[in-house]
């Protein structure tokens, strides 16, 4: 019987055993990467990691402006802080890795850091929806009703509307992520992108995911379609009272703060409107591939910018911490 079992395991073919693992998920995915599509893959990475570098250096020096300046302790400041530490930690989740694999020449990912890096990303991504919602509904309170907004947006308020962004992120990660580690992966494990994205990874599944693609759209399409009406409503209300402004400068004061805001709405949304929604056909990995790196990478980047260079209570805040023209004016 031994020399029987002995003799059907040398029977037994390679590829049989590699199936095998492929399929129980015990083998580690590959990420193809961004700098396989490059023709200079070093410089491209120390462009990346510049860019990482300025982010993260751009966001924290905003956080830092709000904590540290009494006169930027307002609600819309608050917001942009919490905005600035979701760009941080967005861009940490990615970035990083995508380095690492580059210098050290693995761009292997285990199914458990795989399944961390989709929960983050997707828990982020989600949270950062509403927060854009919240930050269009501060200025509404704002600029509609002036006089109530001390009571409207207090600071137990805002920690409220905090937390449900935060958690309604959450739940949104733990909806899509352990669904996905469930699906056999019996073929290639090579993921055409630079990190774990749901798309990317659903792709690899050899099982009929139809129903989860369908419900992950229409989940996609609640969770667009809930922060779009509240932002849509809120400019909508803010526009019709800056027509009716006799004040040139008020209006002027009013657009320019909700500009800022309207500007990160449509690089957000625009980007995961095209991830999340758009069907199969429009989707290859190299456009993929792009955008991500526009609404993952750049994003982060230019979102501090945009609040900074276009805020001149931050500017002043700023050389206030420099120790440059310390007046600060209110707006």
């Amino acid at each position: 019987m031994n020399l029987e079992k002995q003799r059907s395991e040398k029977e037994t073919p390679m590829n049989i055993i590699t199936w095998m693992n492929n399929y129980t998920g015990l083998s580690d995915f590959t990420l193809v990467g961004l700098f396989s599509q490059s023709k200079h893959p070093a410089l491209l990475a120390v462009v990346i990691f510049v860019v990482f570098l300025v982010a993260l250096s751009g966001n924290a020096l905003l956080i830092l402006l709000v904590l540290s300046d009494t006169r930027l302790h307002t609600p819309m400041y608050f917001f942009i802080s919490q905005l600035s530490l979701m760009d941080m930690m967005y861009i940490s989740v990615t970035v990083p890795k995508m380095l690492m694999d580059q210098v050290l020449g693995s761009h292997r990912i285990s199914a458990a850091a795989c399944g961390m890096q989709m929960f983050l990303y997707v828990t982020l991504v989600g949270s950062e929806f509403f927060l854009l919602a919240v930050m269009s509904y501060d200025r509404y309170v704002a600029i509609c009703h002036p006089f109530h907004y001390p009571v409207l947006m207090n600071r137990r308020v805002c920690l409220l509307l905090m937390s449900v962004c935060w958690f309604l992120g959450s739940l949104d990660g733990f909806i899509f992520t352990p669904v996905i580690l469930t699906f056999p992966f019996c073929g290639s494990r090579e993921i055409h992108h630079f990190f774990c994205e749901v798309p990317a990874v659903i792709k690899l599944s050899c099982s009929d995911t139809w129903l989860y693609e369908t419900l992950m759209y229409l989940c996609c399409v609640l969770m667009l379609l809930i922060p779009v009406t509240v932002i849509s409503s809120s400019y909508s209300f803010i526009l019709l009272t800056v027509l009716r402004m006799n004040s040139a400068e008020g209006r002027k004061k009013a657009l320019a703060t909700c500009s800022s805001h309207m500007t990160v709405v449509i690089l957000f949304y625009g980007a995961a409107v095209y991830t999340y929604m758009f069907p199969a056909s429009f989707h290859t990995a190299g456009k993929d591939m792009v955008v991500s790196v526009f609404y993952t990478i750049l994003t982060p980047l230019l979102n501090p910018l945009i609040y900074s260079l276009r805020n001149k209570n931050v500017t002043e805040a700023l050389k206030k911490l420099l120790g440059v023209n310390p007046s600060f004016k209110e707006q």
